[in-house]
């Protein structure tokens, strides 16, 4: 009894064992089974980024291009002949290398060879041509009155070699070289309609696709020409409500937004697995005034008006303190600046202004602008600096679209219904003509500039003409100078600040820059 009772918990204990085994071989089989499959979320390598920008995208056309959120969207895709690096200096990019004549008016480039647009077509002289003809002949286009209608002739002496000779002196055409990115030439011929929709040209990345108000999507190029490591798909996003982008980056959701709200700057700052970039900027931000309609047709009305606003008040309360006052009609970045005597708050003297003009009781007026939070913030409080002289503001906020729309729809001054507009302006380090010319030159009245406030001076459009014509640098600058102090004076706009730029990135992101103009550069993004 004993023996054969023996033999049977042996017998037990022997098929529990290679139960057990059993059990342990299936459990591995199945831990191997899910490793082959998805790997665990803190392990897998991420492949898609999104960027949160503060307003929405208004064209992918680069011949055409106003705002600094649509430029930023085609620098990832598109490439010109030159470009900048991240202090706004100009570098080669399709151009191996270029060369300029003594009297400034030929500019010949040696092309990079074996190049591909995203569609397959070769990146060429005649690709070039292409392009600068097409914004040559359109006259709707920006680029055309930004150097581009100066163009005399184009040669292609070979398949990589372009000369381009203007019928004029044009001091800023380098940076114009930049700026005019170069799309498929099988686009510009056949399918012209697409390019502001579905631009094709040969950057680091390729469009995927647009929808309007929500996403714009774009994915690696895995033929780019500069190689290097990049993200495989980046969705950029629209996100005007200043909260919700803030939310997106803690939250991991976004991997970069831009801007950072001043009002969170430190609370994202305190954040382990955010990095906040601060750098100061060519940004200007001013409220146009148009100066050919009644009352702001009074040079009066408007410096009451820069009397009224305390400019400091204005970085404090509007900016959280980040930047400086606009003490000039450019920027202190930008080449050949040259500070003015700001107009500092006196309340007293910008009622004496408006009772000389005829408005001791004040008047009615609009200030436009888009549907950002910051943008709401700064025209409430241009609204509150300008009831203390009587003035009543109302404020009309419009979709970035929309707003578009009513200020360049207008073809003359009589058509235009812009009273005052709150809106900013960037330009290049290197080019004091774009910070000047769109703004106050006469020949800029939409829809061909961005003078929306029809400031109309003959004097400083005579300096300007000569500015741009000539290459002595003393000369330019001489110019320059009596261009800001008469500007100023005459304050089309009220003069209120420059921008310090802050974006948020998550600390596995790298790659991601913001230059001095404004410009997001993803062109390198990717995850550590």
């Amino acid at each position: 009894m004993l023996q054969r009772k023996g033999w049977k918990v042996l017998l037990l204990v022997v098929f529990c064992a290679i139960f057990m085994v059993a059990c342990s071989n299936d459990k591995k089989e199945t831990n191997s089974s899910e490793g082959k499959g998805e790997k665990e979320p803190t392990t897998e390598k991420k492949e898609e980024l999104v960027v949160a920008v503060n307003e929405n995208f208004i064209t992918m056309d680069p011949h055409n291009t106003g705002d600094t959120n649509s430029n930023s969207v085609q620098s990832a895709m598109l490439e010109g002949l030159l470009g900048f690096d991240d202090e706004g200096q100009i570098i080669n990019v399709l151009a191996e290398d270029y060369s300029v004549s003594e009297d400034a008016l030929v500019y010949t480039f040696k092309l990079h060879q074996g190049i591909k647009f995203h569609d397959g077509e070769d990146f060429n002289a005649e690709a070039v041509k292409v392009n600068f003809e097409r914004i040559m002949k359109d006259k709707s286009l920006r680029l055309n009155s930004r150097g581009f209608s100066l163009i005399k002739k184009i040669e292609t002496p070979s398949e990589y070699e372009i000369i381009i000779t203007l019928k004029e002196t044009y001091s800023p055409m380098l940076t114009r070289f930049g700026v005019a990115k170069i799309i498929s030439p099988k686009l510009v011929k056949e399918n012209l309609a697409d390019i502001p929709k579905k631009p094709v040209g040969t950057g680091a990345f390729k469009f995927v696709e647009w929808v309007q108000g929500d996403h714009l999507s774009i994915e690696r190029f895995d033929d780019y020409w500069g190689k290097g490591e990049r993200v495989k798909k980046i969705i950029f996003k629209p996100v005007p409500e200043n909260g919700s982008r803030v939310a997106m980056l803690k939250t991991g959701e976004a991997g970069v937004i831009y801007p950072v709200p001043s009002q969170n700057i430190k609370e994202v700052e305190g954040n382990k697995d955010i990095q906040v970039n601060k750098i100061p900027s060519t940004i200007a931000r001013y409220v146009s005034i148009n100066t050919y309609k009644k009352p702001f047709n009074d040079v009066r009305v408007r410096q009451a008006f820069n009397y009224a606003v305390d400019k400091d008040a204005f970085i404090k309360v509007v900016n959280f303190g980040l930047g400086l006052p606009l003490d000039s009609i450019i920027p202190s970045k930008t080449i050949y600046y040259k500070q003015q005597e700001a107009y500092k708050q006196n309340i007293n003297k910008a009622k004496e202004l408006l009772k000389e003009a005829g408005y001791a009781d004040g008047f009615e007026a609009e200030i436009w602008g888009n549907t950002n939070s910051d943008t709401m913030k700064g025209m409430q409080f241009i609204q509150q600096q300008l009831k203390q002289i009587g003035v009543k503001v109302e404020i009309k906020s419009m979709e970035e679209g929309t707003l578009s729309d009513e200020i360049y729809g207008a073809q003359t001054p009589d058509d235009s219904k812009l009273q005052m507009w709150y809106v900013s302006w960037s330009s290049y380090a290197s080019d004091i003509t774009n910070a000047t010319k769109p703004l106050f030159h006469s020949s800029s009245f939409p829809p061909n500039g961005a003078n929306t406030a029809y400031y109309n001076n003959k004097d400083v459009d005579k300096w300007m003409d000569e500015a741009n014509s000539i290459s002595d640098k003393a000369k330019q600058e001489e110019l320059y100078a009596k261009i800001q102090e008469t500007v100023y004076k005459d304050a089309p706009w009220i003069f209120l600040g420059v921008d310090e730029i802050v974006y948020g990135v998550r600390s596995d992101v790298e790659g991601v820059v913001v230059d001095p103009p404004g410009g997001l550069n993803v062109k390198d993004a990717n995850f550590k």
